[in-house]
């Protein structure tokens, strides 16, 4: 169920891989992705998987709609009426509340500051990450009181399998000259974690890399290897009392 887990004191964090959920085909089998296409009942059987594991009632695992943007919205409990809301970062000061950032290639950023009681999830892609949505997201952690904030940064497709076209790269590379790369063939590419990363480090948070690129390793989800496929998250709580 898990490519990787880690705890810091009342801190959390996993990124999920695809063995232990209930899809079929290929959404084999955790694919906690409700909008690729996979039966809605297997999604939730995966949600509510994870969930447990992280140690929350299904209710208090919580999912963003996700549009490659750069909005982090702050959240004290679980989604009301409306449901989620349309961004791609989410924050909270409130225990038992556990965030998720949904991937099949993009960087899923899990932030934390224990002694203040902060956590945060985000999925950067791309456009995430040339938007700088990183930035949001430390600021709002920061008006919540966090001080002293520390990064996982998981899995994603790594800059050797991520070919852009030059004009695409150039751009990414504007924002942030890390994320400048080449492809296996040669050809223009981007590291989009790489610029997270430097990102990170820019807004004075200590980051732990996972490693491992999403298209090259079988165990997790990848768009630009499968096309039709799942997605695995980043989940990160801060356990309650």
């Amino acid at each position: 169920m898990f490519f990787a887990r880690g705890q810091s004191g009342p801190v959390h964090w996993g990124f999920t891989d695809r063995e232990g959920g209930v899809s079929a085909g290929e959404f084999g089998s955790l694919n906690l992705g409700g909008h690729v296409g996979d039966d809605p009942q297997a999604v939730e059987t995966n949600r509510t998987r994870v969930a447990e594991a992280m140690g929350v009632d299904r209710g208090h695992l919580l999912f963003l709609q996700q549009c490659h943007g750069n909005e982090v919205v702050v959240v004290d409990g679980p989604w009301d009426g409306a449901g989620a809301p349309r961004a791609d970062g989410v924050v909270t000061a409130t225990p038992g509340v556990a965030l998720a950032a949904l991937v099949a290639d993009c960087t899923p950023v899990l932030l934390a500051d224990p002694a203040a009681g902060v956590v945060g999830a985000v999925h950067a892609g791309r456009p995430g990450m040339t938007s700088r949505i990183v930035d949001t997201a430390v600021a709002r952690m920061r008006e919540l009181g966090a001080q002293e904030i520390a990064a996982v940064v998981g899995p994603s497709v790594c800059g050797r399998c991520y070919e852009v076209p030059p004009q695409m790269r150039d751009a990414a590379a504007a924002v942030s000259p890390e994320s400048a790369a080449v492809s296996w063939t040669g050809t223009a590419a981007v590291d989009v974690a790489s610029g997270v990363v430097a990102q990170l480090h820019a807004n004075d948070v200590a980051v732990q890399w996972v490693p491992g690129c999403a298209r090259e390793d079988e165990r997790l989800y990848s768009y630009r290897r499968d096309g039709r496929t799942g997605r695995f998250a980043g989940v990160v709580v801060l356990a309650a009392s």
